[in-house]
């Protein structure tokens, strides 16, 4: 063994501070920037079967704000909910998750605010929601009683923001017009009952249209049928933490299959939103806040 020179010491001391600066930079970025400062729009582009001789049609996806206080405040989603209006797309869907739970939250926000912030989201085919499992443990009562429905439902119903909780509706697109079709969480009450009802929302599709899926789980997407052509889902926020495409930890039965993206199988399509907010821990890294904007022809 070399001896321990006054030069080797000193470089050997510089290079762990360094390595430690660069540790430190790199938490920073993760605590402080990307989730609280950078927002980006996440676009895809898809060829739906059964489209036809319909004009093409964008929908903008914001999931999973988790508005609290310092992360996701109400000036940062009214500047969320302005990009988003920006983009001009034909319909504004929010995907659940309004409320965030973690301990690092320094001030919990007004849901009825929330509500009336994300009612200012313009589409000429309008603005719709279904809600997240933190919708439904916001509801105490619901939650200790197992019945009922959350608060935050009405309190989007109420601001123009119609909920579809198992319902489908028909908008006016083309000729015989677009079903857009909204599933309830599937992690409901937090011993992981769900309120969602597959069949019971699709059994609604009366015509042969196109049919879209709104499920803040991408959980319920081996279940969906080859009739939806396309799932869109949020909840992961694409594991908060992504490198090289993985995510070491994701809230999925299913792990990375659902983390993030555009996933097909069996010619079926869904796409997972990274979201915006964060749940569990106030940490992003790879996979910064986004509005995802869905391109359909």
């Amino acid at each position: 063994m070399e001896p321990l020179t006054r030069r080797r010491f000193l470089t050997a001391s510089l290079g762990g501070v360094a390595v430690l600066a660069s540790a430190g930079a790199v938490a920073a970025y993760a605590v402080v920037l990307e989730p609280g400062y950078r927002l980006i729009v996440q676009e895809y582009r898809l060829s739906l079967p059964g489209w036809g001789e319909r004009p093409p049609m964008t929908l903008c996806l914001l999931a999973d704000p988790h508005c609290c206080e310092p992360w996701m405040p109400l000036s940062r989603l009214q500047g969320i909910v302005r990009l988003a209006n920006s983009l001009q797309p034909d319909i504004q869907i929010v995907l659940g998750d309004l409320p965030a739970h973690h301990r690092f939250v320094s001030k919990r926000l007004p849901m009825t605010e929330v509500a009336a912030i994300l009612a200012e989201l313009d589409a000429p085919l309008g603005r719709f929601a279904v809600l997240g499992n933190h919708d439904w443990w916001d509801d105490l009562e619901v939650q200790r009683s197992g019945t009922g429905r959350p608060a935050i439902e009405g309190h989007l119903n109420r601001a123009g923001v119609p909920v579809l909780a198992n319902a489908a509706t028909l908008l006016p697109h083309g000729r015989d017009g677009i079903w857009l079709c909204g599933t309830d969480s599937m992690w409901a009450f937090r011993r992981r009952q769900g309120a969602d009802d597959l069949r019971g929302t699709l059994a609604q599709i009366s015509t042969d249209a196109p049919a879209i899926l709104l499920a803040h789980e991408p959980d319920i997407f081996p279940s969906v049928p080859a009739r939806i052509s396309l799932t869109l889902s949020g909840h992961t926020h694409g594991g908060q933490v992504r490198v090289n495409g993985y995510s070491p930890m994701v809230p999925s039965a299913y792990g990375n299959r659902y983390a993030y993206g555009l996933v097909v199988e069996q010619a079926r399509n869904l796409i997972v939103s990274g979201g915006l907010g964060c749940s569990m821990m106030p940490v992003r890294l790879g996979v910064p806040p986004e509005l995802t904007l869905v391109h359909l022809a």
